[in-house]
């Protein structure tokens, strides 16, 4: 299987920090794979809510992730502090792909990036709902800013 490989956008609209406890650490010493995308789960929860949402009602629709893309660049390790910086891009109808680069705070080493597919969903049909522009104009305001 071909490896991913993304390239990072140059300006991110968001950063959060994360320190890494011992419950994100496996046996081999270093930040487990499943615990990766806790930490960048939260970091997603931090991005809506410097925009004023939750989840469960971005600009009045829930989201919804669709997929996640996941690609190492280093190990991360108890203790240190993870810097998780965000930006939405590559937009659709119905959604978009949140980028996401994760690096030690404390050396600037590059532990991870990747994109989480975020999908709005109408509350009533459950189906795939339009991106609403209200959003839209939130994050180009954070851009401009």
């Amino acid at each position: 299987m071909p490896r991913i490989q993304f390239s990072l956008p140059e300006q991110f609209v968001f950063a959060t920090d994360i320190q890494i406890y011992i419950s994100h650490v496996n046996q081999g010493g270093h930040l487990d794979n499943a615990q990766l995308l806790t930490l960048v789960s939260e970091a997603r929860v931090r991005f809506f809510k410097s925009l004023g949402y939750i989840e469960g009602d971005v600009a009045g629709y829930p989201i919804v992730v669709g997929d996640m893309v996941a690609q190492y660049k280093s190990e991360g390790f108890h203790g240190e502090t993870m810097r998780v910086s965000m930006v939405p891009q590559d937009y659709n109808p119905y959604g978009f792909d949140l980028v996401y680069r994760m690096e030690c705070l404390d050396t600037g080493r590059e532990v991870a990036r990747g994109k989480i597919g975020i999908v709005f969903v109408d509350r009533a049909s459950r189906k795939v709902a339009k991106v609403p522009q209200a959003f839209v104009a939130r994050v180009s305001a954070l851009a401009a800013g």
